[in-house]
């Protein structure tokens, strides 16, 4: 089972996190991003989750028309770990790749 990383660790990698990324009320990562339709949303999310599958680190997605939110936290550990923080920064890597 995986630790949960303290306050100051998940404040200090946030800070290294570009926007949207963000904590929510739970403190989990989110991030929501915009597109154009429904297509390109539904497009990133499948992206993201090729990455999850590589990563075996899975996030739950939110899609809509135009918009894909992510929320990222490591269930088992029942917070935030380093691989929750590198895969928000190859899903940030992603988005920046696109036309």
């Amino acid at each position: 089972m995986r630790t949960a990383m303290n306050t100051q660790a998940v404040s200090d990698q946030l800070d290294t996190l570009p926007e949207p990324w963000a904590l929510n009320a739970d403190g989990h990562l989110n991030a929501d991003y915009r597109f154009d339709d429904f297509i390109q949303a539904m497009n990133f999310g499948q992206a993201v989750g090729q990455l999850a599958e590589a990563a075996n680190h899975h996030p739950d997605l939110r899609i809509g028309w135009g918009r894909c939110g992510i929320e990222l936290w490591t269930h088992d550990a029942g917070g935030l770990t380093p691989a929750d923080f590198r895969l928000a920064r190859k899903i940030s890597d992603c988005y920046d790749a696109l036309p």
